[in-house]
């Protein structure tokens, strides 16, 4: 059949109607959420749509991202041949040879070799994603039929390039194969005398299978090609990411349960996935065989969207319930699974928020139904109680420093608060921390106080957990009293504390000058406050970084600079470190759950350093150490210690 207007124009009008309606009906219900300022600092969202959508930054961060650049870049290119493809089926006078030769010759040049190359990436990907899979579940129907399609489009490119070579003579042909040289190779395949027929064949089939594809984009994960670009621009930019604040008064609903509960960015999300799984393969709960997902977390959100979307636009009630079992549902153990460690974050290629989401269904369960995991009682009745999760007397707060004397906060005369935190406070292992750090900063003459029986929690694990009620309240007493005391500055030596301090309490109005003891003990090394006499024997010493510390607050180089002072070699590294670092299991409030599901998290991370054979693992969290301390005891490895920077800069600089 010969291309012609009158049949390909009904074609592609029909083609193109079905595909604005299918975007538009999903893309429409993203209105269904709540209002969000997602247009702020357009100069670096475009930037990173630049670096991110376009120069593929994050896709490039493993070795298969290569496969997709190539057929990012390859599609970019390959957009002008289609554009022209279908304005000649709709005009048959609109033609690249109407081009100056000068850039009609390289444009065709160029598409015939990106055509290849697409050829190539596209059978790559169908063999790695058939012998090497990103996760168990990536073997689908659709993904190796999109594929087929895509490696159909490249092939008919072929057939209608070398059907019209091989019809060529003299020096056309001899300019044809210099500037299509991949469709010359098919042109000598091509039957004498069935040039035509095999350039219509060709010809139709890059139609019909490109109005095919064209459609089935918005059914498919591969909607992303539409979404992804613009969910990059729009992506949160402040970090790490914060839940909202919550109005506590009569009448008002509390947390999430419904699917237009999030807002109208968070609903792009659940469209833009690409459903690569680098966040399910990041996610230490997924990994140790946890019911939690963040693809899946991601794919439920949108399956929700769109079973409960046409009632919810009607005014109607939802249908399927968003806390729940079933594909369109989130489970409970999915939600209480999370260890806030925002790995998934940070290796999501589209920056999709799938740890935010979970927050919000955590504060419907505990706010609105009382319902958590049972151990969580004790906690949320001690932390309203004592302002500690083991309920202790707040007058118990100051007892560590009770051999170095006194030191309250003085406002005017003191330079830092020493917020040591409630593990620094009452647990007798980071007690030791504690204790070294204060005599390392009275060592080197920093000026500090402390708050004592004063000090209250700083709420982290509240708020991660969904109490945002009794959060709430501790961050509005605490940041009274800081302003009460005209307190500025403060260091602190759990990560947890670090980040609620610093970037939480902003909500509430305050701005803090908040240091890490590892960044602080570094400073006074390198400024000579802090001599190292000798340098501390501790062996082979293996480094791990706090999710808090490190992706959520990029505090990276300071620990392993310190440790190098401290010891006099780099600290070893696991396999995973730095931004892919594997948490220890006990953030999100999980320091306070058992794990009752698949492999204890702890003991993972635990036998990864224990894989570099070290005599001392040093961390610089209290949570992280009483994790890695235990997962030591359990695999019974009771040579190797665990240590805190402080205590092993306190090797250097004490003894």
């Amino acid at each position: 059949m010969t291309p012609t207007p009158t049949i390909f124009a009904p074609l592609f009008i029909a083609a193109t109607a079905l595909f604005v309606w299918s975007c538009w009906k999903r893309l429409s219900l993203t209105a269904l959420g709540r209002p969000e300022e997602r247009l702020d600092n357009i100069g670096q969202r475009i930037g990173d749509t630049l670096s991110y959508a376009f120069a593929q930054k994050r896709v490039l961060a493993k070795p298969s991202g290569l496969i997709h650049v190539a057929i990012f870049w390859c599609f970019l290119v390959l957009m002008i041949a289609n554009t022209e493809f279908l304005l000649h089926g709709l005009f048959p006078a609109v033609n690249f040879t109407r081009l100056p030769d000068g850039i009609f010759m390289p444009l065709m040049q160029m598409i015939d070799v990106v055509s290849l190359i697409t050829l190539l990436a596209v059978t790559a990907a169908a063999i790695r994603r058939l012998v090497a899979p990103p996760y168990p579940e990536a073997r689908t129907f659709e993904a190796f039929f999109i594929l087929f399609l895509i490696a159909t489009l490249m092939l008919a490119n072929f057939g209608v390039n070398a059907a019209k070579i091989s019809r060529m003579q003299g020096s056309t042909l001899v300019l044809a194969e210099s500037i299509m040289p991949i469709s010359s190779w098919f042109a000598p395949y091509v039957p004498s005398g069935a040039g035509k027929l095999v350039h219509d064949l060709s010809w139709w089939t890059h139609a019909l299978v490109l109005l095919l594809f064209m459609n089935l984009l918005p059914l498919s994960k591969h909607f992303h090609i539409i979404t992804a670009i613009p969910n990059v621009f729009l992506r949160r930019r402040e970090h790490p990411p914060l839940p909202e604040r919550e109005e506590f008064s009569a009448g008002n609903s509390f947390g999430i349960n419904r699917v237009d509960g999030y807002t109208w960015k968070e609903l792009l999300d659940a469209f833009s996935c690409t459903e690569c799984g680098r966040c399910q393969m990041a996610c230490p709960a997924d990994q140790t065989g946890k019911p939690l997902n963040p693809r899946g977390v991601i794919a439920q959100l949108k399956h929700n969207l769109m079973a409960n979307g046409p009632q919810l636009k009607q005014g109607k009630a939802a249908t399927t319930a968003l806390i729940g079992e079933g594909d369109a549902s989130i489970s409970e153990e999915a939600i209480w699974s999370c260890t806030t460690c925002g790995a998934c974050l940070q290796a999501c290629p589209v920056f999709i928020e799938q740890m935010p989401k979970l927050i919000p269904l955590r504060r419907h369960l505990v706010e609105m139904e009382s319902r958590f995991p049972e151990e969580l009682l004790n906690l949320f009745e001690n932390m309203e109680g004592r302002s500690n999760p083991w309920g202790i007397a707040p007058t118990e707060r100051g007892k560590w420093a009770t051999q170095l004397g006194e030191r309250p906060y003085e406002p005017g005369k003191t330079e830092y608060l020493f917020y040591v935190g409630c593990a620094g406070s009452f647990d007798a292992r980071a007690k030791q921390i504690t204790v070294a750090t204060a005599l390392l900063l009275d060592k080197a003459g920093v000026s500090w106080g402390m708050l004592g029986k004063d000090e209250k929690c700083c709420g982290d694990s509240l708020r991660r957990l969904g109490n945002e009620f009794v959060f709430d309240k501790l961050a509005k007493e605490n940041v009274a009293l800081f302003k009460e005391r005209g307190i500025k500055k403060v260091v602190v030596q759990c990560p947890h504390c670090l980040t609620t301090l610093k970037n939480d309490y902003r909500q509430y109005g305050i701005e803090l000058e908040v240091i890490h003891h590892s960044q602080l003990l570094l400073y006074l090394v390198q400024d000579g406050r802090l001599k190292l006499p000798k340098q501390a024997d501790l062996g082979k010493l293996v480094y791990h970084d706090s999710c808090y510390l490190g992706r959520h607050n990029a505090i990276y180089d300071e620990p392993r600079e310190a440790l190098a002072l401290a010891t006099g070699a780099e600290p070893l590294e696991m396999p995973r470190n730095r931004e892919d670092g594997f948490c220890c299991g006990a953030g999100g409030g999980r320091m306070w759950m058992e794990e009752f599901t698949g492999d204890r998290i702890n003991l993972v991370r635990a036998a990864e350093a224990l894989e570099q054979q070290p005599d001392t693992i040093c961390t610089a969290c209290p949570y992280c150490l009483t994790m890695l301390d235990d997962g030591i005891k359990d695999l019974k490895a009771e040579k190797v210690q665990v240590k805190d920077i402080a205590e092993v800069m306190a090797e250097a600089v004490l003894r």
